[in-house]
């Protein structure tokens, strides 16, 4: 569970965030926006930590009091969670409590997660996540219960933007009359998904991409990393930890989609139809929230291989296997069929996320890219 000490970086949201606790002046709701890897989680958590904290110093919790002893373990009956999940059997709603011991158990070990991550974490296999319904009537039933220590109550929401309409709609009414001494903590990657009227209720914290220098210093001190390496890996992270703890030894999710990359355009530009549609089953049995990863995984090679063309290695961030492969496969995307190539991607995603017949989106996907692999 972290304090202020261990979020990397994001000095100017600390100071702020801990100036509003000073004052006496903390907004009933916060969401915490920004990209993938920029600490929006442990932020929040450490600011929660913060403000259950019985003898809090200046600049970050005590660490030693009863509450601090209870937040190490994640277990403040003051402290409430809501996170995306699946349905167990049986096809009723499901609520957080359910997952609670397995989301306890991953943020010990590191609060810097991805969604993948968690889905893996509670075996999801092909399901969509969700916050259903009924979890709204659990926030009202906690949040209508005496704080247990007489202080703060925290709900800190993880991805608020998986909750469905009508969880969204009951959430609103709380922001509009929260009860007293609570804090909601919204923590998103995509907050354009969320309401608006949930949006205007809240004070937004934007967190930007991490300094290089922030993230050379976290490898070199935690993991051991040499300076000239930690350098390397800090350049291709694009300021984000999470890219940077990926990059130091390749994820089996990320080699994967690599490979699947590789393939799927050395199929279309050998005009491989066989080849492609295995390519599209295979990814259509993945599960969406896997192919949606994918896609994004091309899109953002697709400009790295573009902009690769510039031959302008400090432009560039990928890792030396996809540096290897870019050698020869930068070439053919160049000005003629990258904006095309973006767009095939890009439509793709949005039909996967619509729920669209995965097969029929990847397979014609996967021909159009043929037309595009020989614009040179």
């Amino acid at each position: 569970m972290p304090f202020f000490r261990d979020v990397v970086g994001q000095d100017e949201a600390k100071r702020l965030l801990l100036g509003c606790a000073h004052d006496g002046k903390m907004p009933h709701a916060l969401l915490f926006a920004g990209k993938l890897g920029t600490g929006k989680l442990p932020l929040a958590l450490a600011l929660s930590r913060y403000l259950l904290c019985q003898h809090p110093d200046p600049e970050d919790a005590c660490g030693k009091c009863p509450a601090c002893k209870m937040m190490d373990r994640l277990a403040h009956p003051d402290l409430h969670f809501v996170f995306p999940i699946v349905k167990r059997k049986g096809g009723k709603d499901t609520v957080c409590d359910e997952y609670l011991s397995q989301w306890r158990e991953m943020l010990e070990r590191n609060a810097y997660v991805t969604l993948q991550q968690w889905m893996e974490k509670i075996d999801a296999g092909n399901q969509q996540p969700q916050i259903y319904v009924r979890e709204s009537d659990e926030i009202q039933r906690k949040l209508s219960l005496k704080s247990s220590q007489g202080g703060y109550k925290v709900m800190l929401v993880w991805l608020p933007e998986k909750m469905n309409v009508e969880c969204a709609n009951k959430l609103l009414k709380l922001l509009e009359e929260p009860p007293a001494k609570t804090v909601f903590l919204l923590v998103s990657e995509q907050p354009e998904q969320l309401l608006a009227t949930i949006v205007s209720r809240t004070q937004r914290i934007n967190l930007h991409p991490l300094e290089d220098a922030d993230i050379v210093r976290f490898l070199q001190e935690r993991c051991g990393l040499v300076e000239e390496d930690a350098h390397d890996i800090a350049h291709r992270s694009a300021g984000s930890l999470i890219k940077a703890l990926e990059n130091i030894q390749l994820s089996d999710e990320n080699k994967l989609c690599f490979e699947l990359f590789v393939s799927l355009m050395r199929q279309a530009y050998s005009r491989d139809i066989r080849g492609l549609k295995s390519w599209s089953e295979q990814v259509a049995g993945m599960g969406r929230e896997r192919q949606k990863n994918l896609l994004e995984y091309c899109q953002r090679m697709t400009r790295e291989n573009f902009v690769n063309n510039f031959h302008r290695k400090e432009m560039v961030y990928m890792n030396a296997e996809e540096e290897h492969f870019a050698v020869r496969f930068s070439p053919f995307i160049n000005e003629r069929n990258i904006f095309q190539i973006m767009a095939l991607l890009g439509e793709a995603q949005a039909h996967i996320e619509q729920n669209v017949n995965p097969k029929m989106v990847f397979f014609d996907m996967a021909l159009k890219m043929i037309i595009e692999m020989k614009q040179r």
